[in-house]
C-alpha cells in the first residue's frame, strides 16, 4: 500500500498456543487457518523456497552431505560478536530453537522443544509460561529445564560485564525466572512489557556454557559440552577446514536422514572450482557461477543469455583446438592457453552434475545516504536523491536476469509475506525528476548556483541585483519568503520528520520483523562510538500530514517551488553538488557495481554528480561504512520478525557520547529522530499485536520520509546442489529442517 495511513479492511487473526520466531532452527506446526485476501494484499507474498522438497519416505537413510561455508567458525556461541553464519548453521542443527520461521517469514513454535508458550499474565507484570517437551534432553542425558533458562538470562542480561556478549536485547527486561508447577514448566516474569518475548532463548545453550563468564567467553570456541538437536557436534578440523555434525542417537524427534553433515570451508570465489572438483555437494554461489552451471547444463541460460563458448566441448577437443605448428614463436603461449581452456572445459563438464536452486534471500540491499555532514545533512537533498531513483529498474537489473520477482521492498522493517509488512514507500513518493529538481532548488542547489557569487554591493544596488532571474531559472523560493531565506526549508507543506500531527486514522493494522550482512550477524546491537556530531533533533509532535494521494508531504518541495530545467550539474555558491559513492571492487561485487553505475546515471539526470570510488571488499564495511567515510553506499540488512527489537539499533537517532563522539550503534547513515526512537520503544512494549504492528508501520513511514536509507531490492539467493540432494537449497525465509535433509532414494 502506498498510504501512510492505516490499511483498511480486516486482517487475518491467528490464534496460536505460541507465536514466535527466530532466524535459525527447525519447526513443524499444525496447519493454520488461511489468511484473508485483505491480509494477503497488505503483506504481499514471500518468494517460495527452492529446496527440492520431498516427503521423508522419499529420502534415503544415511549418507554424508558436504555443505560449503565461508570459513570455519571462530566460536560456537551465537551471542558473541565474532559469531558468523557458520555459527548459526551449527547452532540450528545441534541446539534447541524454541521458535523458527516458516516460508513466509512468520514465527512458529517448535514442538520438538516446546509444547506451549504463552503470556499467562499481563498485570501487574507480564508473565510467560513455557511448557517443555517432556522428551527433550541434552546429549549428556540431563533434562532441558529452568536452570538452562536462568543461566542464559544472567549471562545476557547485561548486568555482568565479565560476559563478552554482542547483544542483550530483551534479556535485560526479565525480572526473574522460576520453575513452574513441575520440572517441565518455566515461568519468566518481565520488569516491563516486552512484545518480542518469543525471540528469547533461541538458540538455548546448556547451563555449562552460560553459567560462568569463562565458559561463556572461551568454553564454546572449539566445542560444546552438551547439545540437543537432530545432530550432535563431531570433530572440528581447522586444518582441513571441516566441521562434522553426526546424527544424534539421543534425539527424540524424527531421526536425521543423514548420518553425517560436513560443513566445509570454501571461500566464495573458490566455489565453482570446489563444485567441479566434487569437494562439496551443495553451496551458495554468486551469479557468475550460476551462469556457468546453467551454461554447462544447456544451450542457453534461463535468462536468455548465451551459454559458455566452451559448452559442448571436451577437454581433448579443447587441446586439439589449441594445437599449433612445431617451432611457432607463439607455440608455448598457445599451448598454455589451450591447456587453460581444456581445464575450463573439464570443469564445465563436471558442473553439469549440479543444478541451481534460487529464491529471494531474507535480506534487502539499500542505498545508504550519510546524513552526518555535507549536502546530505539537508533532508531535502536526501529526498531529492531518493526521488531521482527508479527503484523498479534497479531491482530488475539484479533480479530479472535470474528469473526472480523484481518488486522493490516497500518497508525497511519487514519483507513481503511477513506479518509486519506494509508498503510505506508512499511516505517518500515515487520516482519523479521534476520533484527531485524542485527539492534541490528549495535547498539552494541550482544550475545558476555553479556561478561564483558576485562581490557584495551596498545599498539599493545590492537589492536591485538580487532578482530571482539572476540564476537563469525560476526562483526556488515560494512567494512570501523573507530575503536571505533561500537555503532554509519552508514549513509550508513540508513534512518534518518527527512532526507527528494526529493521523487521520490510527486504527489497527499490525506488527512485525530483521540481521547486517557485512559484519557478523550476531554483532547486532553492538554500539559503535565514532567521531562526529549528533544530527539535528526534529521536534516530536505527531504523525505527518498526507496529500490527497496518500503520500507524505515531506517527499515534495514546498508549494511554489518551481522545478528548473537542469541541463547539467547543480551547485551552490559556485560549488557543484557532488557526492562520493563508495562501492566494493571484488570479483563477487559486480551486481552492486552495475546498480551503482545506474544510480549514478539517474542522479546525473537531476544535476547531482557522483564520484565513484571502488575499494577493496575487505575494508569496504569497516573502513568506509562503519567509519562514515562515504556519502552514498550500497549494503544489505537481513530481516527478522522482531523489528521493534532488532531494527531499533539500525534506525535509532545517534546520540553524542560523553567524549564528544557520536554513538551510532548500527545506524551508519547517521539519520534519525527522537520520534522514530519513541515509536520503536512503544512497539517493543505493546503486547497487543495489531497495535504493535501499527506502531512499527508508523516508524517505517518516518524512516522512509527521513530518506537516510532507500531499500532497492531483495537479495537473490542462489544455491548449487547435486540433483539428488533433497530438502535443501535456497530456503528463503524458511529455517532448515536438518533432520529432513538427505539424498534421493535409489
Amino acid at each position: 500500500m502506498s498510504q501512510v495511513d492505516a490499511p483498511r479492511g480486516r486482517t487475518c487473526s491467528r490464534t496460536l498456543r505460541s507465536v514466535a520466531l527466530l532466524t535459525s532452527g527447525v519447526l513443524a506446526l499444525p496447519a493454520l487457518a488461511a489468511c484473508s485476501a485483505d491480509e494477503s494484499e497488505r503483506t504481499g507474498k514471500a518468494a517460495a523456497p527452492d529446496i527440492a522438497a520431498a516427503a521423508r519416505d522419499k529420502v534415503a537413510d544415511g549418507g554424508t552431505l558436504r555443505w560449503a561455508i565461508d570459513a570455519m567458525p571462530t566460536t560456537l556461541n551465537a551471542f558473541q560478536a565474532d559469531a558468523d553464519a557458520a555459527t548459526t548453521r551449527i547452532a540450528g542443527a545441534v541446539l534447541p530453537s524454541l521458535f523458527t520461521l516458516d516460508k513466509s517469514g512468520r514465527p512458529q513454535r517448535n514442538p520438538d522443544f516446546v509444547e506451549s508458550a504463552e503470556i499467562v499474565d499481563r498485570e501487574p507484570k507480564q508473565v510467560v509460561l513455557y511448557k517443555l517437551n517432556q522428551k527433550a534432553v541434552w546429549s549428556d542425558g540431563r533434562e532441558i529445564g529452568a536452570p538452562d533458562f536462568v543461566a542464559q538470562w544472567r549471562a545476557l542480561s547485561g548486568k555482568d560485564s565479565a560476559y563478552w556478549t554482542a547483544r542483550n536485547a530483551g534479556y535485560e527486561r526479565i525480572e526473574e525466572i522460576q520453575k513452574g508447577a513441575n520440572d517441565l514448566e518455566v515461568k519468566v516474569t518481565f520488569t516491563k512489557p516486552y512484545a518480542d518475548w518469543q525471540s528469547l532463548f533461541s538458540p538455548l545453550y546448556p547451563k555449562d556454557v552460560t553459567s560462568a563468564p569463562n565458559a561463556f567467553n572461551d568454553g564454546a570456541r572449539d566445542g560444546l559440552k552438551a547439545t540437543a538437536g537432530p545432530f550432535r557436534l563431531g570433530p572440528l578440523d581447522r586444518k582441513a577446514g571441516t566441521a562434522t555434525l553426526v546424527r544424534n542417537p539421543r534425539w527424540w524427534g524424527e531421526q536425521a536422514k543423514l548420518e553425517n553433515l560436513v560443513l566445509t570451508a570454501v571461500p566464495r570465489d573458490k566455489r565453482a572450482d570446489a563444485l567441479a572438483a566434487g569437494r562439496v555437494d551443495i553451496a551458495e554461489i554468486d551469479r557468475g557461477t550460476a551462469t556457468r552451471i546453467a551454461g554447462a547444463a544447456g544451450p542457453r541460460y534461463a535468462s536468455g543469455q548465451p551459454s559458455s563458448p566452451a559448452a559442448g566441448r571436451t577437454p581433448s577437443s579443447a587441446l586439439k583446438g589449441g594445437a599449433v605448428p612445431h617451432g611457432s614463436g607463439d607455440g608455448k603461449a598457445l599451448v598454455a592457453r589451450s591447456r587453460s581452456v581444456a581445464a575450463y572445459v573439464a570443469a564445465q563438464t563436471a558442473l553439469k552434475g549440479y543444478v541451481v536452486r534460487k529464491s529471494l534471500e531474507p535480506a534487502y540491499t539499500q542505498l545508504a545516504l550519510n546524513g552526518e555532514s555535507g549536502p546530505l545533512a539537508d533532508a531535502r537533498v536526501r529526498r531529492a536523491v531518493a526521488r531521482a531513483l527508479d527503484r523498479k529498474e534497479l531491482a530488475e537489473t539484479v533480479l530479472s536476469p535470474l528469473g526472480l520477482p523484481a518488486d522493490p521492498p516497500g518497508s525497511h522493517l519487514a519483507l513481503a509475506g511477513q506479518n509486519a509488512y506494509t508498503d510505506n514507500s508512499g511516505a517518500l513518493g515515487e520516482q519523479s525528476t521534476e520533484e527531485a529538481q524542485a527539492l534541490l532548488a528549495d535547498a539552494g542547489w541550482t544550475p545558476g548556483g555553479l556561478k561564483k557569487p558576485a562581490p557584495a554591493k551596498a545599498g539599493s544596488e545590492a537589492g536591485a541585483s538580487a532578482s530571482p532571474k539572476a540564476s537563469g531559472f525560476p526562483s526556488s523560493a515560494p512567494s512570501g519568503r523573507k530575503a536571505g531565506e533561500g537555503d532554509a526549508a519552508s514549513d509550508d507543506g513540508l513534512y518534518i520528520v518527527g512532526d507527528d500531527k494526529p493521523a487521520s486514522a490510527v486504527h489497527g493494522p499490525e506488527s512485525g520483523g530483521t540481521r547486517i550482512l557485512a559484519p557478523a550477524p550476531a554483532a547486532a546491537g553492538r554500539e559503535l562510538a565514532l567521531p562526529g556530531r549528533p544530527g539535528s533533533d526534529d521536534e516530536a509532535r505527531g504523525a505527518g500530514t498526507q496529500d490527497k494521494k496518500g503520500e507524505v508531504a515531506g517527499a515534495y518541495a514546498p508549494r511554489g517551488t518551481a522545478a528548473p530545467v537542469v541541463a547539467g550539474a547543480v551547485g551552490k555558491n559556485g560549488k557543484p553538488l557532488s557526492l562520493r559513492f563508495v562501492l566494493p571492487s571484488g570479483p563477487g561485487s559486480e551486481p552492486l557495481r552495475a546498480v551503482g553505475a545506474k544510480i549514478a546515471r539517474m542522479l546525473d539526470r537531476v544535476g547531482i554528480r557522483t564520484e565513484i570510488t571502488k575499494v577493496a571488499d575487505s575494508g569496504y564495511f569497516k573502513d568506509h561504512i562503519a567509519s562514515g567515510n562515504y556519502d552514498l553506499a550500497l549494503y544489505s540488512w537481513p530481516a527478522t520478525a522482531y523489528p521493534a527489537t532488532d531494527a531499533r539499533p539500525i534506525f535509532a537517532k545517534p546520540e553524542p557520547a560523553s567524549d564528544g563522539s557520536l554513538l551510532v550503534e548500527q545506524n551508519y547513515t547517521r539519520v534519525g529522530t527522537d520520534y522514530i526512537n519513541q515509536l520503536f520503544d512503544q512497539a517493543a512494549a505493546e503486547l497487543d499485536q495489531d497495535a504493535a504492528r501499527e506502531l512499527v508501520r508508523r516508524a517505517d513511514a518516518r524512516i522512509w520520509a527521513a530518506a537516510g536509507s532507500i531499500p532497492l531490492y531483495q537479495r537473490p539467493e542462489l544455491v548449487a546442489a547435486k540433483p539428488t540432494v533433497l530438502n535443501a537449497g535456497a530456503f528463503g525465509f524458511a529455517a532448515p529442517r536438518y533432520q529432513d535433509i538427505g539424498f534421493k532414494k535409489g
